[in-house]
């Protein structure tokens, strides 16, 4: 089949305006007539019964607007002239941008129905009477994914692109694009980049360095120095178990770790295990006691008095309650200073993920979960969901339904590294906090008998939270500074959970904010906010040497395995290779 036998297939556009003009005057017919009958019916007739969405004022009106703006888009599609005229609220649409959705009547007339439908379904929801503002978000989320998925461009008898990639090779993009559906089916995972472009230990998690302490639950890896000296206190970072450390040590470009070595810091990096049946009764108290555990090593082997400490997004959830815990237990000094990376512990903002934690979700979860352990496709699903434009039904178009090939990206490698869960830890987290937010009330939660209270904790806090974080939400990260009650300094960066942090200085990009006045809310925070170009990692490190600047020689137990800490393998280590 020819390109122009397929467009010979198509009707005329002079046919097409007949019958949209036959359509046209139809709806116009019901507009007029039809729907001023019901509403007249609904306010003059005492016998009729009112309906809540059917015939009640507030919907004869949404009716109306609907019909209004469909016989609208008929009008356009008559008249080209006027349709190019009028304005494009999705314009900048991804989905869309090709220039065949415009150029062609019927796929014009296609992507704006789809538009004009999405936009009335959404209005629909928004206009509910007699429902919760959480039930209206829920199914605002539920609404969302559902025109996500129903999109023209997921579908190859409405997408123009694939029809011409179909016409132009023979089928063979859908042949390819079934081998690439087939491959994800199999192994039970939406494939998102070259899944031979990446290796550990080859381009991701090179910096060098020994593993020096292996625990049923954690690997403790200690980094090479770089520098001839180095800051007196280390550094222990606690990366989120829920995903694999090296989304801070990528390609060496992007490694918050290489840089942070390169600045003369001793580094040390957790890397959670994978769990298994083996780790079915592991709770909230092992995790403290593990992060707790991994400062007493560092502070043992290096023979310092305290460490500073930073935790990214859940294991700065657990490092809150890691302080607490310390200044309960008169022990708050083994921190010298904690950094929060997009970290959460008031969960009353916490975005979308909200949506996964009512009774049906949570024992829905509970049914996954025989072996003890969480598998963590599912999470990676969870956490795909809530981009689905992005991170789902963009692969469907262009590798099940164009046949393209996978590019290298090595973010989206490590995204689709996942990494198992305890189950019963897992599902504490999201009831104890994301649902019953118990972890601000103090004393509710206990460690091994030892209470929670996040107002002890008075240790010095860099807390830095994404403009465009979708999964910790720059307010919910701002009550930080509504419990702890030391020193604070609060920078927003630009993008979201990912970009915001693993923001090199060298590439120049996004940007931060930040407001020394003493204020209480993030709004007036970003109100009288200073905005810097850039990395925040240069402020960051500023921050860190003024809470102490003392150096001592980069030698003896300053490097791997040459001190009390012995090596046991070489970085990344055995954990983060784990399945």
């Amino acid at each position: 089949m020819t390109a122009a036998s397929a467009t010979s297939a198509i009707p005329s556009l002079e046919e097409l305006q007949h019958w949209t003009w036959v359509l046209g005057r139809a709806q116009q017919m019901m507009l007029e007539s039809g729907l001023s009958a019901a509403a007249a019916a609904g306010q003059q007739e005492a016998g009729l019964p009112v309906i809540p969405g059917v015939n009640d004022p507030a919907t004869i009106r949404r009716a109306e607007a609907f019909w209004t703006d469909s016989l609208d888009l008929w009008r356009r599609f008559l008249d080209p002239a006027a349709a190019k005229a009028a304005e494009d609220r999705h314009a900048s649409d991804k989905r869309f941008a090709a220039p065949q959705w415009r150029d062609n009547p019927v796929f014009d007339w296609i992507r704006q129905s789809y538009f004009l439908i999405s936009d009335h379904m959404l209005k629909g929801i928004d206009s509910l009477s007699g429902v919760d503002e959480r039930q209206k978000e829920q199914l605002r989320f539920a609404a969302k994914g559902f025109l996500d998925a129903m999109s023209p461009s997921n579908f190859p008898a409405t997408n123009p692109l694939v029809l011409e990639k179909t016409i132009e090779t023979g089928g063979e993009n859908l042949l390819k694009g079934l081998q690439h559906m087939l491959a994800d089916l199999s192994k039970g995972q939406l494939t998102h980049t070259d899944p031979d472009a990446f290796e550990l230990g080859r381009n991701l998690a090179t910096t060098p360095g020994k593993v020096v302490k292996r625990t049923p639950l954690y690997e403790l890896i200690q980094y090479s120095p770089t520098t001839d000296k180095v800051l007196a206190i280390p550094l222990v970072i606690f990366p989120p178990w829920i995903n694999r450390f090296y989304i801070l040590d990528l390609t060496p470009e992007k490694s918050f770790i290489r840089w942070a070595v390169d600045q003369g810091i001793t580094v040390f990096m957790v890397s959670w295990k994978s769990a298994d049946a083996t780790m079915k009764d592991v709770v909230w108290d092992d995790y403290i006691e593990a992060q707790i555990d991994a400062i007493d090593t560092v502070r043992e082997g290096l023979k310092v008095e305290s460490v500073h400490a930073i935790g990214y997004c859940v294991a700065g959830t657990t490092l809150a309650a890691t302080l607490a815990v310390l200044a309960a237990r008169k022990q708050a000094d083994k921190v010298k200073s904690a950094t929060f990376f997009t970290a959460q512990i008031d969960f009353t903002r916490a975005g979308e993920l909200l949506h996964f934690v009512d009774d049906e979700q949570l024992a829905l979860i509970r049914t996954l979960s025989p072996d003890g352990f969480l598998d963590g496709r599912y999470l990676a699903l969870t956490f795909n969901l809530l981009r689905g434009r992005d991170l789902i039904w963009n692969y469907v178009t262009n590798n099940y339904l164009l046949g393209a090939d996978y590019t290298p990206f090595d973010l989206l490698h490590w995204n689709g590294d996942t990494t198992n869960l305890p189950a019963k830890w897992h599902m504490s987290y999201l009831t104890d906090l994301y649902r019953d937010n118990l972890l601000v009330k103090p004393g509710v939660l206990t460690v091994n008998g030892t209470p929670i209270d996040l107002g002890l904790v008075k240790t010095p806090s860099y807390i830095q939270a994404g403009r465009d974080d979708h999964i910790a939400p720059a307010e919910s990260v701002w009550s930080i500074t509504e419990h702890f009650t030391g020193p604070i300094k609060f920078v927003l960066a630009g993008s979201g959970h990912i970009a915001g942090v693993v923001n090199p200085p060298t590439l120049g990009k996004y940007q931060y904010w930040l407001n020394p006045a003493p204020v209480k809310t993030l709004a007036e925070f970003v109100a009288g906010a200073t905005e810097t170009k850039g990395s925040w990692w240069p402020d960051w490190i500023s921050w860190l040497r003024d809470q102490d600047s003392a150096e001592v020689p980069a030698k003896g137990a300053r490097k791997p395995g040459k001190g009390a800490l012995k090596a046991i393998e070489d970085a990344p280590g055995t954990y983060v290779r784990s399945r």
